[in-house]
């Protein structure tokens, strides 16, 4: 898998992909749908996929909190699992916002990358005010000479499966539905950071990861598994949320206790995946009342982790 940050300079090796177009925030089932789709559709092209980094959403409203299931690096990880040779991931700035949908077509798709195919849902909507729709794209597409398939949304009984309802799963404290959807679990992933070491003072070390670009989930205790950079997995427990009890309040910050470890963490790049919702967010008397609640918690994340297959 080859990315490509910079639409203007793609190689001739990279020219001529069928490619998938949109955010893939999550790389859930209905993105994995519409890859698929794509590639039963045309499996003699080599599969690419045009996305746009920062997220447009992120770009336009840069005052509301952060919303990313996963950061580019991670996207581009799991695009390629699913078979994906070129990530053609454009830079969304204020001169790329304000492209028309023809200078999309004919400037980008169609001049830059050298595309022979494109697919997408049939909601995509693209150039400056999202003006172009999928109307405008098959007629533009074909005076390129350039195929369409417009691939259904993947559905079940609650609707098509879409990141904003994975976040809304996740935010409502539904980690193990948002899996679901996912075809995975829901990691956070970032480098452990120095805290205040209030953790170990209560008997109970934890490693501290920034929330960074994630968006926040529903603040309280979580079972985990967290993926160290070697590959080995340990089981814990993660506390999200602002710690009412120590009253610091500045900052949500994931803080995880991964059980029977004692061993240096600082900086280095973690995955911590969510699995069940233990308890929501709470304020209690004192370090003794939180460090007994810990404790529990503890007792009730091994019993979650030790039924998962």
């Amino acid at each position: 898998m080859t990315l490509y940050e910079n639409w203007t300079a793609i190689p001739a090796k990279a020219r001529g992909a069928a490619v998938a177009l949109g955010n893939f925030d999550g790389v859930h089932l209905g993105h994995v749908h519409l890859l698929r789709s794509l590639h039963g559709a045309r499996p003699d092209l080599a599969l690419g996929a045009v996305t746009f980094e920062p997220h447009p959403r992120e770009y336009f409203r840069p005052q509301d909190p952060p919303l990313r299931l996963m950061l580019p690096e991670t996207r581009a990880f799991f695009l390629h699992e699913q078979g994906v040779r070129s990530i053609f991931q454009l830079p969304f700035d204020a001169d790329f916002s304000h492209l028309s949908p023809d200078q999309f077509v004919e400037d980008v798709l169609h001049s830059a990358l050298g595309v022979q195919h494109v697919a997408c849902g049939p909601d995509f909507a693209f150039g400056h005010r999202r003006a172009g729709n999928i109307d405008y794209l098959a007629r533009k597409l074909e005076t390129l000479g350039i195929g369409l398939t417009v691939v259904p949304p993947l559905t079940d009984i609650s609707g098509p499966f879409s990141s904003s309802r994975i976040r809304r799963l996740l935010q409502e404290g539904y980690p193990e539905r948002a899996a679901e959807e996912l075809g995975r679990s829901w990691f956070i992933r970032g480098e452990v950071a120095h805290g205040d070491k209030r953790g170990r003072l209560l008997g109970f070390p934890t490693a501290n990861i920034p929330l960074g670009r994630h968006i926040e989930p529903a603040r309280g205790v979580y079972a985990v598994t967290v993926r160290h950079p070697d590959g080995r997995i340990s089981p814990g427990v993660a506390n999200i949320g602002r710690r009412p009890t120590i009253n610091d309040g500045q900052e949500s910050r994931l803080e995880a206790h991964l059980f029977d470890l004692n061993e240096d963490l600082y900086g280095q790049t973690l995955e911590v995946s969510l699995h069940k919702l233990l308890r929501d967010e709470r304020r209690f008397n004192g370090l003794d009342e939180l460090k007994a609640q810990i404790a529990e918690d503890a007792a009730s994340a091994r019993l979650v982790l030790s039924a998962l297959p």
